[in-house]
């Protein structure tokens, strides 16, 4: 029997009809989808993208030699934290803000610079190798941004790779900033003179948090200080005795001092949530990440917990404070340079100061899922979540 054109004509546009909504449905389902169409992040090296050596160009290998094979702005021999997040978010990795040439500000903008405080530094603080970008510097130049995304929109000028304005409203704001308030401090004040002012640390974060809740920010991700008291630099640098090193090799009052803090930001994030109902303001502990990983590396498929990849002496901590990571000095008569590891990815430490691409992946994976973080947060309930490998 055969058919008549008619009915071929029908079958056909049934077949056509099954195969587009096929395809459409095809194309949703590869197509990520995600919450957060960009990332506005402000911290210190612990996640700066290349804001410093942009301004101060001067970064040479090893840094860089894991993933990027060369130096690319990053304090560890790979990616950082942001770099991990950006990447399970389907974007591509935060561009400098300083950064004039290359940049991509369509996903955000990365305000982080190398040697960065919360508080604005004073001069006896230049001393010490503290960055002029302090956390009001930077919301000062998200502030800028802002401005120059609304102009550029209303202009409809062409060729800059910004966002459009809707943007603030649909982005994640991630903070990764302190630690430099409270290490760069600890010799010349010690302790007790340091506690005195982080107070002022943390009432800064949050009233930065409210400034931006104010240019429409809504989802904030705030990242604690690690137990500095764990890093190979501060091991060597800082003044203790025996009794003041756990069974970790970590040093007792100054993680005891971290985990105060810790607790007074968790506090000071708490009454933001209640000041700012319609707002997701996130504690996340990557302190307790980076404690385990420095306690047991070996449980997390890591060798060497507080000794430096990168240094120069050897011994248990691998770091002196004559010749940083990639350096060479003379010292006692012989030249000599600190050099890295072939095997970064069983260290936790890569300096003495920052970590590795290894242990920054680890917490990443722990903020992705949610298990660190105050109050819950997993971000996969909110975006569909690449793979980081």
């Amino acid at each position: 029997m055969s058919l008549q054109p008619s009915r071929v004509g029908s079958i056909l546009r049934q077949i056509l009809l099954v195969w587009l909504i096929l395809m459409a449905m095809s194309a949703r389902s590869a197509e990520a989808k995600c919450a957060f169409k960009a990332i506005f992040n402000f911290g210190d090296s612990n996640s700066d993208t290349g804001g410093f050596w942009a301004a101060f160009p001067a970064q040479s290998p090893p840094f860089g030699m894991t993933y990027f094979k060369r130096p690319v702005g990053r304090a560890t021999d790979g990616r950082l934290i942001i770099d991990f997040l950006a990447q399970a978010l389907g974007q591509p990795f935060l561009s400098p803000y300083l950064q004039s040439i290359g940049s991509d500000f369509r996903h955000g903008a990365n305000f982080a610079t190398l040697a960065s405080t919360v508080l604005l530094p004073n001069t006896s603080l230049f001393v010490t190798g503290i960055s002029p970008f302090s956390l009001a510097i930077q919301l000062n130049q998200m502030k800028q941004f802002k401005v120059e995304v609304e102009k550029h929109h209303r202009t409809h000028a062409k060729g800059a790779k910004l966002p459009a304005p809707s943007i603030f409203g649909k982005s994640l704001y991630t903070f990764y900033i302190g630690q430099n308030d409270f290490t760069s401090n600890l010799v010349s004040l010690g302790i007790s003179g340091v506690k005195q002012f982080l107070p002022q640390v943390v009432s800064q974060i949050a009233y930065t948090i409210k400034d931006l809740y104010s240019l429409g920010g809504r989802t904030f991700l705030v990242l604690n200080l690690a137990p500095v008291g764990c890093y190979p630099a501060l091991l060597v640098e800082l003044p203790h005795n025996s009794t003041d090193v756990d069974e970790f090799g970590c040093l007792i009052s100054y993680n005891n001092a971290v985990v105060d803090y810790n607790n007074m930001l968790k506090e000071a994030l708490t009454n933001i949530r209640k000041d700012l109902p319609k707002a997701s303001v996130v504690y996340v502990d990557t302190h307790a990440v980076l404690l385990e990983l420095f306690q047991h590396p070996k449980s997390h498929g890591l060798k060497y917990g507080t000794k430096a990849c990168c240094g120069y002496g050897g011994g248990a901590q691998n770091f002196n404070q004559q010749v940083y990571c990639g350096n060479n000095k003379l010292i006692n008569g012989h030249n000599v340079t600190a050099t890295a590891c072939s095997d970064p990815q069983n260290y936790v430490s890569w300096d003495g100061i920052h970590a590795t691409e290894a242990a920054n992946k680890l917490t990443a994976h722990a903020i992705l899922n949610g298990s660190y973080s105050d109050p819950p947060f997993p971000l996969h309930k909110f975006c569909d979540i690449q793979p980081i490998g």
